[in-house]
Order: structure tokens, then C-alpha cells, then sequence
């Protein structure tokens, strides 16, 4: 397990895009109603680390915006029962201001009642897909309340984002991480739910080899890139994105909860030293392809 109480940096952010880049596509950009917002915040600041960022919805997508970004993936989720259908009325009218430049994803509380019912709405109001969170949501991906969100997904033909990874993993979770997560879950529910797109952020970290040996297996499973590419969490021996599947790995930033300037990972990219096509494919043509994003 990770240390619970990890630093904050003071490394300074640019003011746009690093030069060199292609356009950037933002597929892991964390939105909410600022109740919430204050709340996952406080939970950040006691038990992970100082969140550098404490904006709006509004902020975080004028900030990105303003900085560059060309179009930004916006995740949310549930934290209890009953909640899921009016976070996702709130995402659909937080999007509607930007005419096109963010993809908004639904949640649901996996297990409660008429999960593919508000999936179902969500995806008729126009959201573009599914955000969970195994570590706070406490769901095992094997687990039979699982079928109805993967059954409505694929039969949308909308990616689920699920943070399935077992770090970065907090002692403050009412689950244990390692029980309920793991790349051996993530395949069952590939080859039990063939089609169903699936996106693992962090890259999968912990297990960040058998997700990358996943992704060459899979047509179905993407890993986004966000915070592992940032030298900040302890790895045993650094991350070569070049290594990866090219057609499924996507950048995103996990803006605004972060501990570290909001460009810090797109520097790491940009010196990472990798081919022009490669670049475009992380940070624009794989979100494009994987959310629908004209």
C-alpha cells in the first residue's frame, strides 16, 4: 500500500500546451456539484494529498480550456445509492455551455436499484459513456450487480471508465482495494462481455505489466495514462509508454485532483522522446475513437 499522506509539488505550470504537441484530448478530467467537490477535497487533503486545485466545474473546464486543452472527458461518480441520476443531470447541464468540447460521462451506484434504467437515461440525455470507482464504490467487477451496467453498456456501444487498478489504495476505504480489484477481474469481465469497451486509468497501476500485457490481448480494453507518467508515485523502475499498445493508451490528468502543476504529465510526454504518430494517437486519435468525439 501506498503511503496515505503523499507530498504536494510546487513545480510551476505553463501557460498552454508545450510546444511540439499535437492537440490535446483530456480523458480523465474529474467534475462535481461543489458540495461534492468540497468533500473530496477534504477527504484528499486527510488521507492522500493537497490537492492544488480547488475550483468550480465551471473553473476546471474554463482552466483546461484556457490552457489549451482541445476537448476534455468528464467523470464523476456516485458515492452512494440514489445519487447516480442527479449527478447525471448535472453533468448533462454542465456540458451544454461548451457546445461540443466535453464528452460527459454518467455514473451509477453498482448494485442499486434500476442501474440500467438511469444508465439508460443518461445515455438517451446525450452523456457519452460511464465513469466508476471501485475503490470508493466498493464493487467487486466479477460480482453479478455488475451484468446490468455492462449489458446496457455494450448495448449502447458506450466505454465504461472504471478505476479497476488496485493502487493508489487508502487504509480510509471501506473495502480493500486488492480484494475487489485486479487485472484478473478486468479480463473476466472482458471475455465475459465480449465487446464491451473498457477503459483502466493509472494504466493499471499497480499491476502496471499484466495490464499492458492485457491491452495487447484485448481490442476492447484501453488504459489511460493518468498520474502514473508524472513521476510521482513510486514505481519500481520508470514507465516507457513507448512500450504500449499504441492504438490503446490515452492521456489524462485527473485534473483538478492532483498534487502537481496541471501540465506536469504533458511535459513527461513531450520528453519522452516518442514519434509524432504515437503522440497524436495518446493525446487526441484514441479518446477520439474511443468516446465518439467528432
Amino acid at each position: 500500500m501506498l503511503n496515505t499522506h503523499l507530498p504536494s509539488f510546487d513545480d510551476p505550470g505553463g501557460n498552454g500546451i508545450p510546444d511540439g504537441l499535437p492537440p490535446v484530448i483530456d480523458a480523465h478530467v474529474h467534475v462535481f456539484p461543489d458540495n461534492l467537490f468540497g468533500a473530496v477535497q477534504q477527504w484528499f487533503d486527510r488521507h492522500a494529498w493537497k490537492i492544488r486545485y480547488r475550483m468550480s466545474t465551471a473553473g476546471v473546464l474554463d482552466f483546461l480550456f484556457a490552457h489549451g486543452i482541445q476537448h476534455i472527458v468528464a467523470l464523476q461518480y456516485a458515492h452512494r445509492p440514489g445519487m447516480a441520476a442527479e449527478l447525471n443531470r448535472y453533468m448533462i447541464a454542465q456540458c451544454r455551455p461548451y457546445a461540443g468540447r466535453v464528452t460527459g460521462l454518467a455514473t451509477v451506484f453498482p448494485g442499486e436499484a434500476n442501474a440500467a434504467g438511469i444508465l439508460q437515461e443518461a445515455f438517451d440525455a446525450g452523456l457519452g459513456g460511464v465513469k466508476l470507482h471501485a475503490h470508493v464504490q466498493c464493487f467487486d467487477l466479477a460480482a453479478d450487480i455488475m451484468t446490468p451496467i455492462f449489458e446496457c453498456c455494450r448495448r449502447n456501444n458506450k466505454p465504461l471508465v472504471i478505476h479497476a487498478g488496485r493502487e493508489p489504495k487508502s487504509e480510509a476505504y471501506l473495502c480493500d482495494p486488492h480484494q475487489i480489484c485486479g487485472a484478473e477481474k478486468v479480463e473476466h469481465a472482458l471475455r465475459a462481455f465480449p465487446g464491451l469497451k473498457l477503459c483502466v486509468p493509472h494504466l493499471g497501476f499497480d499491476e502496471l505489466d499484466a495490464y499492458r500485457r492485457l491491452v495487447e490481448r484485448y481490442d476492447s480494453l484501453w488504459l489511460d495514462t493518468t498520474m502514473v507518467l508524472a513521476d510521482y508515485f513510486p514505481v519500481a523502475q520508470p514507465i516507457d509508454p513507448g512500450r504500449y499498445r499504441p492504438d490503446r493508451i490515452l492521456y489524462g490528468s485527473d485534473f483538478p485532483n492532483i498534487p502537481y502543476a496541471w501540465d506536469r504529465e504533458l511535459k513527461m510526454l513531450e520528453a519522452a522522446g516518442l514519434d509524432a504518430d504515437f503522440l497524436d494517437r495518446i493525446l487526441n486519435r484514441n479518446a477520439r475513437e474511443l468516446f465518439g468525439i467528432e
